[in-house]
């Protein structure tokens, strides 16, 4: 079932087009990352499709409701959403417990306060003020604020931006659980490896307009992409592209008596299929 269908989604200020008829469409459960430079379009379709922003031209369904819509319909809209911004600012001298039960409150189907901190991994910051809570729990307490009123679609903007290693796996793990349990995730990131690790399809957007939609596996031709064989020969670095990386090693094991050296077989990461999209799309621009 379709989340949220848009079509011909226009928005500009002044003589820019921030948004140049852009089609989406996302299905219940899955995890949805849309990606792109800063000044793409992305935060603007972002803000449209919860409703913060209007928009110029097209027609946009989330939820099966146009989030420009107002009064009842607009409280019932803000009741089935969940919103984890890049940044926040709430009262330090609050606790966990506080801040959670206090916005549990706004919603007519809030959850419990203390399920969610349980599915936060805060339990043992629970009675913490949040003004002593490192980066990390910091924005697991921002992901429990987004699900506190049992979203069927939540929006993550740069959910892990300043997060240390073990953090972002830590915090991948959380949004996959929430995945499994039938949330539906729009997620706007600059890390591709984060894209890879949890989205389902992703879109890449530049200058407003959407360059492609697909699997992370399967963007841009990944999937069909040349390998890359590199090994040592003489104390020189010996590098092949071919289809056939199996073929080309092969070969090397009857040229070598034992072990390869510096043996190396890689593809093209997402990283490297997204930068030349991006530079592709920059190019045609001009």
């Amino acid at each position: 079932m379709s989340v949220i269908e848009v079509r011909g989604l226009r928005k500009s200020y002044g003589q820019n087009d921030a948004v140049a008829g852009v089609d989406l469409s996302i299905t219940q459960g899955e995890i949805f990352a849309l990606l792109g430079p800063n000044g793409a379009g992305k935060t603007t379709t972002v803000e449209i499709l919860e409703g913060f922003r209007t928009r110029d031209g097209g027609d946009v369904s989330v939820l099966g409701i146009d989030p420009e819509i107002k009064g009842l319909q607009a409280r019932t809209f803000r009741d089935r959403i969940g919103i984890v911004l890049q940044s926040t600012s709430d009262a330090g001298d609050l606790t966990v417990r506080e801040t959670l039960t206090h916005f549990s409150g706004y919603y007519t189907n809030g959850r419990d306060p203390e399920e969610v901190i349980e599915a936060v991994g805060l339990s043992e910051k629970a009675g913490e003020l949040i003004r002593s809570l490192s980066g990390g729990q910091r924005r697991r307490l921002d992901v429990g604020l987004g699900i506190i009123g049992s979203p069927e679609l939540l929006f993550l903007d740069e959910p892990t931006t300043g997060f240390d290693p073990e953090a972002r796996r830590a915090f991948w793990a959380l949004i996959g659980s929430l995945r499994d349990a039938g949330t539906t995730i729009l997620l706007t990131t600059h890390y591709l490896d984060e894209a890879e690790a949890l989205a389902d399809r992703v879109a890449v957007i530049n200058r407003g307009k959407i360059l492609e939609v697909s699997t992370p596996a399967e963007l841009g031709g990944r999937a069909n992409s040349l390998a890359r064989v590199q090994w040592e020969f003489n104390g020189v670095m010996q590098e092949e592209m071919t289809a056939e990386p199996t073929a080309v090693v092969n070969r090397l094991i009857e040229q070598f008596s034992g072990e390869i050296p510096k043996l190396s077989v890689s593809r093209q990461t997402l990283e490297d299929i997204y930068l030349s999209m991006v530079e592709i799309s920059e190019g045609g621009a001009k």
